[in-house]
């Protein structure tokens, strides 16, 4: 008998999962604007506005010059970045579309693509928003120079990674409690504020003081970061593989915690019909 195949296997399903990916991804783009430019330009605004609001904090505070011997604009926005970075990653997957939003009744979509596709958007943004910001500053005030830029890039990229797993976290307590979890979202991304160590170098840290910063991963890629912006920095009380070892936890804790949710959401949906 003839057989008819579906293309669900293979090459052609790896295909049509990026391709969804994508299209979800520019989706979420263009939620946040009315097209992806002007998102673009909203997301370095903000970025090029935290910069100003900590350059002039630090003016009225007299230290304009850095903790770390170098460019003070460097020091301002290896943490900024890295700052804003996570934070909009973890508001970016808490606010990613559920098991009971509209678009999952199209087939292809699931709520992993969702989750994706809402962190590759915001990883693209503030990506391109880094990029465009140190293009500037590099033409138009300092030539920018970065010591080791790829360990700078790996640095971003956790800042990034363990601002998804932790906004699985707070997605996989949303089905049961929506408040305490967009509260708990909002208290997290305030505490990283002063508890990310962006305004101060870690190195500089009383030993009695350490442990209130030291569980956080963002506290650590900021302070690898700056080791990797600055040669003659070299972080002491910070490690690269914390963030790693944290996320990953995290990461799949969240993943646990989400896919229960989703079958308790289905079920609880299923039966108020």
């Amino acid at each position: 008998m003839l057989q008819f195949d579906n293309g669900n296997h293979g090459i052609w399903a790896a295909y049509r999962f990026f391709d969804l990916l994508f299209h979800s991804t520019v989706r979420v783009i263009r939620k946040t604007g009315s097209s992806p430019i002007a998102s673009l330009a909203s997301n370095i605004f903000q970025s090029v506005l935290y910069i100003m609001v900590f350059y002039i904090l630090f003016g009225v505070l007299g230290r304009r010059a850095a903790p770390i011997r170098g460019d003070f604009l460097i020091f301002l926005m290896s943490g900024i970045f890295l700052f804003i970075t996570h934070v909009k990653t973890v508001g970016a997957v808490v606010s990613s579309e559920g098991p009971g939003s509209p678009i999952m009744k199209h087939a292809p979509m699931t709520t992993f693509v969702a989750i994706a596709s809402s962190a590759i958007a915001m990883l693209y943004l503030q990506l391109l928003s880094m990029v465009v910001i140190l293009f500037i500053t590099n033409v138009a005030i300092n030539p920018v120079e970065i010591d080791q830029p790829g360990l700078f890039f790996v640095a971003f990229l956790m800042a990034w990674f363990s601002g998804v797993a932790v906004g699985l976290i707070f997605l996989a307590i949303k089905p049961f409690s929506p408040g305490f979890s967009r509260v708990g979202a909002m208290i997290y991304s305030r505490a990283n504020v002063v508890a990310s160590g962006k305004m101060f170098a870690a190195n500089m840290l009383p030993s009695s003081i350490l442990p209130f910063f030291a569980w956080n991963p963002l506290f650590h890629t900021i302070d690898q970061a700056r080791g990797a912006a600055f040669i003659n920095y070299t972080p002491h009380v910070t490690s690269m593989m914390y963030p790693v070892y944290f996320s990953m936890t995290v990461l799949i804790l969240g993943m646990m915690g989400e896919f229960y949710a989703r079958k308790y959401a289905s079920i609880s949906w299923y039966s108020r019909r």
